[in-house]
């Protein structure tokens, strides 16, 4: 089971489209006419990149050359694969697994590309390409874990590997590449293999058209506004975007609210008509469920019930069983109780939180008991009244540029001594991106780093990293990272002001980016960010830290005006008003945590169920259904868990957290924000990848298990 083979498995369920073809078997793909390879000297995406790091060559791929390099990548990369397999020498490790880690070249630099695209920039002919490859690549993968004699080598290798003089490194391989083939099928019947196959290509298919429905779901559902006084609340610069973002659909003198991914909206929180606010909630929460082409319920219980009937197929008790056992929750049991255990003080917060709104409502005579819609506008007068801190007079402190370059750049600079330089000659697949070469601190190149922050309607929601071309100890390829989010595009000629919670953000998914920049990993399988979901979150969370270290806050913090930093008075209720806010925070999460394993938790032969009542009995069940606290995704938009490769996997966000604060807890014990700090956490853990087993790297790391009590004591939940 090679890099690309993984790679394609992950992207195909989390992006790619429908379609109802079914995959060619075995004996028919063997039997199959020799497939003509496409032209290398026209199709820029078949041969490696002349561009430094081997960066994509966006200026000179069309969206016709993607569908002939994956086909073509997929050829060669069997052929490669049916080479190792079929061979007469005994298995060795470089002949086998070392050379299906060189193997599918071709189709791993087209799916990096192509999916990367599609997840930021999508359009009617990529959307075209993603439902002619999703079978294909769906079968591809197939094609290859469930080969007899490939799982035969790779076995022979995982009895033998006490004996075969590897390096812990190496074992460690063997033993990811055996388990990866056995959790793949590798050990079923002929007859159990065929149906893993259909089941495999129809939860593709599926998960690709959960996805592609949503992103039109969430466009179409912008809510339009007609009138301006109904925008009360809203800032100049909000308003003149609005209005912007109407004229770009031709609603002249209209204003439009986009959405974003998750349930409640950022306008929510300034929009003074109590009508518009929870017109705005409902288009959020009713988005992918108006009964028209975009709803996703019917979606939904399918791929439910198909991830069950897999699960039970591989000999598990739930599809949650099966996912989590390569991860570091190991079972359900153990990721649910770190979730529930939080629940009573988390939802406790919550209520007493809802209690001071509602007094605020009262005493303003509002004459109305607080609703979902209602929060965040009251919150934030709360916050006020609390910490006489409010979004506005931050805000201006906050300039995306000085953030990124000042605060970001600045931290890493000082952690790890690494520096960065504009590369404009380096092209790219949208105007608003930017792309920075990444020095390390002996001045030697480390990687390239793209950023693509601004929202559009080609966009999936939400915000994540991931990398164009990965560190290879083999071939010695450096990383080609990106960072991805949604921030609201300022209109022409003003300046991309942050919230607090986009300053995060940016940290956060820089934490991502470190990790892949940092990776010095000889086997590209286990190299980066190739971790379980629950660590993978670790070091981007980590990294949010710094976005409040006194000395970081102070070099990015200025009044994009005046150049001012923000005022200490100022800084001081941002501090004090951290744990604000907190209980609502963290049960809107659990809610989703929860209704995730709720859904992963079924039976196989449990009922096809109505996804409205199925969520709401699960938010019972879980004692997390406060009216006014939604969870963060609905079922029918939780593009995490249908369409995004989290199945199972949303608490991953929480365990990380555990990690996260116990590590810098550390940090804090041995003096903070230095270079020596920095430099152990890198070779200890933002170097290694999976190539250690990640409790033990993280003993490594720390000395010791990680301990719950920093993140209850941080969420104000203690």
């Amino acid at each position: 089971m090679s890099r690309t083979v993984i790679l394609a498995a992950a992207i195909s369920l989390a992006l790619a489209a429908c379609s109802g073809k079914e995959p060619t078997p075995v004996s028919e793909a063997q039997n199959a006419p020799a497939q003509q390879p496409a032209d290398a000297s026209t199709n820029p995406l078949l041969s490696a990149s002349t561009l430094p790091y081997q960066a994509p060559p966006f200026d000179r791929i069309q969206d016709s050359d993607y569908l002939p390099a994956f086909n073509e990548g997929m050829r060669q990369h069997l052929a490669e694969v049916r080479a190792i397999a079929d061979s007469g020498e005994p298995a060795t490790f470089d002949n086998t697994i070392v050379a299906m880690e060189r193997s599918g070249e071709t189709l791993n630099r087209v799916s990096r590309i192509f999916f990367g695209l599609v997840q930021a920039d999508t359009n009617d002919a990529r959307q075209q390409v993603q439902e002619e490859v999703a079978p294909k690549l769906a079968a591809h993968q197939d094609e290859i874990n469930l080969d007899p004699k490939l799982f035969a080598r790779v076995k022979s290798l995982y009895d033998q590997r006490e004996t075969l003089d590897l390096d812990p490194v190496q074992k460690r391989l063997v033993e990811h590449y055996y388990d990866g083939l056995v959790r793949s099928g590798a050990q079923l019947s002929d007859a159990d293999k065929a149906s893993l196959r259909k089941l495999n290509v129809e939860e593709t298919t599926l998960s690709t058209q959960f996805h592609t429905r949503l992103v039109a779901a969430t466009a179409a559902a912008a809510v339009v506004v007609d009138d301006k006084a109904k925008l009360a609340g809203l800032g100049d610069d909000a308003i003149a975007t609005a209005a912007a973002d109407a004229s770009a659909r031709k609603l002249e003198g209209k204003f439009l609210l986009p959405l974003q991914n998750t349930t409640q909206q950022p306008v929510l929180g300034s929009l003074s008509d109590r009508e518009q606010r929870a017109a705005v909630l409902e288009a959020s929460e009713t988005r992918a469920q108006r009964g028209d082409a975009n709803d996703t319920r019917q979606t939904i219980q399918r791929l439910a019930q198909l991830r069950a009937q897999k699960a039970k197929l591989l000999g598990f008790a739930t599809y949650a069983d099966y996912n989590l056992g390569d991860q570091m929750a190991k079972t359900p049991a153990a990721a649910l109780k770190l979730l529930t255990d939080t629940v009573p003080a988390a939802t406790a917060k919550a209520r007493a939180e809802a209690g001071e709104i509602q007094k605020v409502i009262d005493a303003q005579k509002g004459g109305f008991k607080l609703a979902a819609s209602d929060w965040d506008f009251y919150a934030e007068q709360v916050r006020k009244a609390k910490y006489d801190l409010d979004e506005s007079q931050i805000k201006p402190y906050f300039e995306m540029d000085n953030v990124l370059q000042n605060g970001v750049f600045y931290a890493a600079t000082q952690l790890y001594g690494i520096t960065f330089k504009p590369r404009t000659d380096i092209p790219t697949y949208n105007p608003d991106m930017k792309v920075y070469e990444v020095f390390d601190k002996d001045g030697t190149s480390l990687a390239l780093f793209y950023t693509d922050y601004f929202k559009r309607d080609s966009k999936s929601g939400g915000a994540w990293m991931d990398v164009f071309v990965e560190q290879d100890g083999l071939t010695g390829a450096k990383p080609v990272v990106y960072n991805v989010a949604n921030f609201t595009k300022p209109a022409a000629g003003q300046p991309a002001l942050l919230s607090f919670d986009d300053v995060t953000t940016m940290f956060h998914e820089f934490g991502h980016a470190l990790h892949g920049m940092f990776s010095n990993v000889k086997y590209p399988s286990i190299a980066g960010t190739s971790t379980s979901r629950d660590f993978v979150e670790f070091p981007s969370q980590f990294n949010e830290h710094w976005a409040l270290d006194p000395k970081v806050f102070a070099n990015y913090a200025k009044n994009y005006k005046t150049g001012e930093p923000m005022p200490q008075a100022l800084v001081d209720k941002i501090l004090k008003a951290r744990s604000f806010n907190q209980g609502y925070a963290t049960t809107e999460y659990l809610s989703a945590a929860l209704l995730d394993l709720a859904w992963h938790t079924q039976k196989a032969d449990a009922p096809l169920q109505d996804v409205d009542t199925f969520e709401a009995a699960a938010l019972k069940k879980f004692n997390v259904d406060l009216a006014q606290v939604p969870p963060r995704y609905r079922s029918s938009y939780f593009d995490h868990i249908w369409g995004g490769g989290y199945s199972a996997g949303y608490y991953a966000y929480f365990w990380a957290e555990v990690l996260d604060h116990d590590a810098f807890a550390w940090f804090t014990e041995h003096g903070g924000l230095t270079a020596a700090n920095g430099q152990e956490f890198r070779d200890k853990v933002l170097s290694r990848g999976n190539s250690v087993e990640l409790s033990q790297l993280y003993r490594d790391f720390r000395g010791k298990d990680p301990s719950v009590e920093p993140l209850l004591e941080f969420r104000g939940l203690k």
